[in-house]
């Protein structure tokens, strides 16, 4: 339809309400308003037309102040512990930086808490003053209205406003989780959020969630809020807010009992990694010289190891690397005396290996040297020494525990 048409019309204009459900409550927690227009017995989204640059400022805020007026008037009959979410593109809100908050101090004199409402930042294109969105952002979160990123990762300018303002929710789309030519990459990207939201208190919300195995994923990395077609699609009426509570406590229950056998088989593969390394050592205790022991180790245990080397208790490696390529075992000279202190986590699993005289099991993570998911298992040895055996992806393919 023709924009005009619609701005001509607005009295069809109406707000859509999509639910949000809690991972704790197991029912909805907020809802998202959406733009629609009634055209005869159909209804019409009006996302587009919010994004369409070539409609003028004015008139894309009109038909956004349009649907927010009429979703707080429907607003007044839900909980008071029930939040909306509302849309807004960072462009319009700097070129009318007081219209909105009007609106919502107004109906929070009719009951609609302005400490209920969470405003998804949409960055769209490259933003120039984000310096004065972020003081807007700021001044907004005095009244005690939340602020969520949305399209999180799609715009970097998102990094330099978490650098100014810490908002309440992380939105991440799980579309991108339906491609079968998903870029093994997005784990690291999702745990990469999961860390973000934990460091600055923020809550993450998974989007787009179309499948159970989508909801489950949004479980597994800290997904507190789901949202998508799987769950409720969109509606001119609310829901009941225990909709789907008995659900999603069966389908939590089955993630619950998915995830702790997972990490009991993967607690028995350490323990294997172990008992084997311990009996290996054992055995060869009288090799002294770190390549000759690499060596004997390298060809027991290459069933499941591709790279091995030792480092002393500051990260300086003492021997060079043995490595097994297509050909065999081969020896890297060229890593000797190489520092690895700076890697996330190694003085502190090296303290936990030297006080607990036991071995670690690393999570999954991409080698920088063959772009592979690996695992590596460290084990302390004597005098302050320690074994680091990189656990092939082949071997990680075929125990599904470990990926």
């Amino acid at each position: 339809m023709d924009a005009l048409d619609i701005l001509t019309d607005l009295d069809n204009v109406v707000p859509f309400f999509q639910p949000i459900f809690s991972a704790d409550e197991h029912r909805v927690v907020g809802y998202e308003v959406l733009g629609r227009y009634k055209k005869d017995d159909s209804y019409i989204s009006l996302g587009p037309y919010f994004l369409d640059e070539t409609i003028p400022e004015e008139y894309r805020l009109d038909l956004d102040n349009t649907v927010l007026k009429k979703a707080l008037e429907q607003a007044s009959s839900l909980d008071e512990d029930v939040m909306l979410f509302i849309n807004r593109d960072a462009d319009l809100l700097l070129y009318d930086d007081e219209s909105l908050l009007e609106i919502l101090l107004g109906y929070d004199k009719q009951g609609v808490s302005v400490d209920r409402i969470v405003i998804e930042i949409s960055l769209n294109k490259s933003q120039e003053d984000i310096e004065r969105l972020g003081h807007l952002i700021t001044y907004y979160k005095t009244y005690g209205i939340k602020i969520a990123f949305d399209k999180l990762g799609d715009n970097s300018h998102q990094i330099d406003l978490i650098g100014l303002i810490s908002p309440n929710i992380l939105k991440v789309d799980l579309q991108a989780l339906r491609s079968i030519n998903l870029a093994p990459s997005f784990q690291d990207i999702i745990y990469s959020y999961s860390l973000l939201a934990r460091k600055i208190g923020a809550t993450l919300l998974f989007e787009n969630i179309e499948m159970v195995y989508q909801l489950q994923y949004a479980w597994k990395n800290g997904g507190r809020y789901y949202q998508g077609y799987y769950l409720q699609k969109p509606d001119a009426r609310f829901v009941d807010r225990n909709v789907l509570k008995e659900k999603l406590k069966k389908e939590c229950q089955m993630f619950i009992n998915s995830e702790k056998k997972k990490l009991e088989a993967q607690f028995e593969q350490t323990e294997g990694f172990q008992t084997k390394v311990t009996e290996l050592l054992q055995k060869h205790r009288k090799i002294e010289k770190y390549e000759e022991l690499l060596k004997v180790l390298a060809k027991e245990m290459e069933q499941f190891a591709f790279r091995m080397y030792i480092c002393d208790e500051d990260g300086f490696q003492l021997s060079p690397n043995i490595f097994k390529d297509q050909s065999g075992w081969l020896i890297q000279e060229g890593y000797l005396h190489k520092n690895w202190s700076w890697r996330p986590y190694f003085l502190e699993n090296i303290l936990k290996m030297r006080k607990e005289r036991k071995g670690i099991l690393s999570d999954l993570y991409s080698d920088i040297e063959t772009g592979e998911s690996i695992r590596t298992f460290s084990y302390p040895l004597k005098d302050k020494q320690f074994l680091f055996i990189d656990i092939s992806y082949d071997f990680i393919s075929d125990h599904h525990e470990l990926l």
